[in-house]
Parts: structure tokens; sequence; C-alpha cells
């Protein structure tokens, strides 16, 4: 059902069970999906695919042109996954270099007047909390979680099961299952996460075992490669190993300030 005050482009397709609310605009050649409800004055942009049973509440904007000086007018894309809430306010942007594209996992929530850049990649059932803001390129791992008014620069990765704190400043990647605080130094296992999560106690031990690894033991990268080597056998454990062994263009995050602490 597209509401008479809807202004949908010819180009765009609308499955016959979405909902289009009063005052939408749909400006480009977009896909609304099965059971898709829009909510009034929402805006979606270009070539956007929204998949089935997501919620867009009022004032959304998705698919606009990113805030890039390289974007040259490419084709590019954005693309929202099945089962997401995308709450009123929020900013999502398309892609930079042709034939690129933003990607927001299934279950996500992106509460009010959160921010997703340009070809950032969201994984399935991450929560971005209200005001939250995501640079381009950034990436975030399953089942993460963004806090309120927190800042990601651009090319940070945020590993699975992670918490980042609120109004934190994260300037280097944060490893699978750790938290962050306001300066973007980890504090310790994301706890309550994992044990929600169902992660075995084994699995937790060595998530334990690597937060001392990693920001114990003052050891640098290649050492702490190896020591995870040796040590990690499960999951989540061999999870962590390739997240740190993998390359970064910004570094992970080494809680300089603990280390010192606890020297």
């Amino acid at each position: 059902m597209i509401h008479a005050t809807a202004i949908v482009d010819r180009d765009a397709r609308i499955d016959p069970t979405a909902k289009i609310g009063p005052y939408v605009v749909i400006d480009g050649p977009a896909t609304i999906g099965p059971d898709c409800e829009i909510a009034a004055s929402a805006i979606i942009l270009g070539r956007t695919e929204i998949a089935a049973r997501c919620r867009v509440h009022s004032h959304a904007v998705i698919g606009d042109v990113p805030q890039d000086r390289a974007f040259g007018g490419g084709d590019t894309s954005c693309r929202i996954g099945a089962d997401c809430v995308i709450r009123e306010g929020v900013t999502i942007h398309r892609g930079t270099a042709a034939g690129t594209q933003t990607v927001v996992g299934n279950r996500c929530m992106l509460m009010t007047n959160s921010h997703l850049a340009h070809n950032c990649q969201i994984d399935d059932d991450v929560t971005i909390i209200s005001g939250a803001l995501l640079a381009g390129y950034v990436q975030v791992g399953r089942r993460a979680v963004i806090s309120g008014n927190a800042a990601i620069h651009q090319f940070v990765r945020i590993g699975e099961l992670s918490m980042v704190g609120g109004l934190s400043k994260i300037v280097q990647d944060v490893p699978p299952y750790f938290m962050t605080d306001q300066e973007g130094n980890i504090v310790g296992e994301n706890r309550v996460g994992l044990m929600r999560a169902g992660l075995s106690v084994l699995e937790r031990k060595e998530v334990k075992a690597a937060f001392r690894i990693i920001y114990r033991l003052g050891l640098g990268h290649h050492e702490i490669v190896a020591h995870l080597s040796e040590q990690m056998t499960s999951e989540a454990g061999l999870k962590l190993l390739e997240f740190v062994s993998s390359n970064s263009k910004r570094g992970i995050s080494r809680d300089t300030i603990r280390l010192r602490r606890a020297a």
C-alpha cells in the first residue's frame, strides 16, 4: 500500500505487501522488499535495496550520496538486510567508488540520529545506539554494540560481540569480545555479552587469556600473534587470532594507559 501523498520513482520496485507512508520520497531505482514499513517523511534515494520486514521510521534518509570528496557520481548503492529497524533521523550513505556499496546485515537496529557513512560494512544483529557516528569504510562484526554518541574513525574494524562505550572516541580496531572506555582503550572482556551469546566456558576462558596476552604483558604484535597461535583452540579464540593477525589500516587498540598502570 502506497499512501496518496508519497512520491515514488517510476523505476522503483515496491513489493505489493510493503507499506509506504505519507510524504515518503523514493527517488531512484530503489527496491523495497515484502512486508516493509516506510514511515511518514522517510527518504530513500538511489540504488538502495531494503530486504523483507524492515521498519524505516520517520525522517530517516537512506542511500544519499556520500560525504566524500572522492565521490565522482558513479553508480554506487546501499543494501539493508532483512528484519532491520532504522529509527528516526538515521542517515545511511551509499558507496563512493563506482560499483561499491554500503551494507547493513540482517536484524540490525540503528537507533535515532545514528550515521553510517559510505562503504560501511555492518554484519548481522548489530546494535548502533542513538547519535553514534561511523565514518567511511568502518566494519562492524556480528552482534557488536556501538553505544550512544560514539565516534568511529574511518577504516576502523569493530570485532564481533564487542561493546564500544558511550561517548567514546575509537581511532583503532576493537578486537572481538572486548569492551572500550570513552578514550577507546580496551578495558576488559564483554563478559555479559559473551554469556548471553552462549559462548562455552572454554571460549570465555580463552577470550580472558587473550585479553591478558594482548593488553597485560607488554608484547609486540608478532609476539602477541605467536602466543595466541599457541593457546587459542576454540572457535572464539581462533576468531580473535584471525582478527589480530589480519592486515589493518588503523592497527589494534593497545590500551596504553592501563598498560602503564599495570607496570
